[in-house]
């Protein structure tokens, strides 16, 4: 198991402990590189639970279960080191717009004008209304929206004896938020959220939830019109500074837990998609295999540098 010891010894992530600064902006890397941020390790107050250090460090729920492992997530205890990870290898495919990659319950942002991406934990479609797979923008921007819920969630909570008001009015019982940004997919929206819990989770009908003061970072600097990429990768590879890592992610499933040859299948996939990775490097496959069996959800590297090729 990745620990947050093997994590400080075994050289797996550089730590940093030191008082976390938002990270929310980060710088692109060089050419070539794939890797953004640092891991982050603060200590816990009494009153502290993972709900709470998420939405002040703009991470998710589970990813801040995944990244620490054994941890009470509802009392982790005055003094005890609690892993941020803050660290990412961006997702496969242009760096361009907006992306969500749902395996991580996250959104990166890459504006036309900045070398830097913004990053944003989100709570996404639970089992029986998944987000979709799809490449759309964003076509309308909605400050102080109100709700009218869809014929679908009128009646699912009708059936379960908490019926819904035909319209809700903008305020703090409003679902969606201070803001909902409208996807060119019928249905689909980027809001805000009237609760605190959920972030980083499977809760919504499909659309993707954010932080209030998330949501309103990400209005206020992305333009009607970005396109919008939606992907399902549990599992990133990347360069920096010459070493190849990989991140891996619970696998999203409405079938029970994917299998572990199943789960070694898609890691394969992913190599034979990058040619300036497969028959180029020697990989510690049993550190594969253990980043696989830990999924973390952050960077590890499985090579000692190397040499990157040109042109690739």
């Amino acid at each position: 198991m990745l620990t947050l010891k093997s994590l400080r010894f075994s050289g797996l992530a550089a730590l940093c402990f030191t008082p976390f600064a938002s990270a929310l902006e980060l710088p692109l890397p060089p050419p070539g590189e794939d890797v953004v941020g640092e891991v982050q390790v603060i200590q816990a107050r009494y009153e502290d639970t993972f709900a709470d250090l998420g939405k002040t460090h703009d991470l998710g729920y589970l990813e801040m279960v995944a990244a620490n492992p054994g941890v009470d997530a509802w009392l982790p205890g005055a003094g005890t080191e609690i892993i941020l990870p803050t660290r990412y290898i961006l997702p496969p495919g242009p760096r361009e717009g907006v992306v969500i990659n749902l395996a991580e319950y996250r959104l990166y942002y890459y504006p036309k004008d900045k070398p830097v991406v913004y990053t944003y934990p989100l709570g996404i479609g639970r089992e029986g209304w998944d987000s979709p797979i799809s490449d759309t923008s964003i076509t309308v921007k909605t400050p102080n929206p109100g709700w009218t819920p869809p014929k679908s969630i009128l009646r699912e909570h009708a059936e379960a004896g908490d019926p819904l008001p035909a319209y809700v009015p903008p305020g703090p019982d409003n679902p969606l938020g201070p803001y909902k940004l409208t996807l060119g997919l019928p249905g689909y929206l980027i809001h805000g959220s009237n609760k605190k819990f959920g972030i980083g989770m499977r809760v919504s009908h499909g659309c993707f939830r954010m932080l209030n003061h998330n949501v309103l970072e990400l209005a206020s600097v992305v333009p009607v019109g970005t396109k919008v990429r939606i992907i399902n990768e549990p599992y990133k590879f990347g360069f920096a500074q010459g070493k190849l890592y990989l991140e891996a992610h619970t696998p999203l499933s409405d079938d029970g837990e994917t299998s572990v040859v199943d789960k070694h299948a898609a890691v394969v996939n992913v190599l034979l998609k990058r040619d300036d990775i497969q028959d180029a490097h020697l990989l510690d496959w049993q550190r594969v295999r253990e980043i696989v069996a830990g999924e973390v959800g952050m960077p590890v590297p499985i090579t000692e540098p190397v040499a990157i090729a040109k042109g690739n």
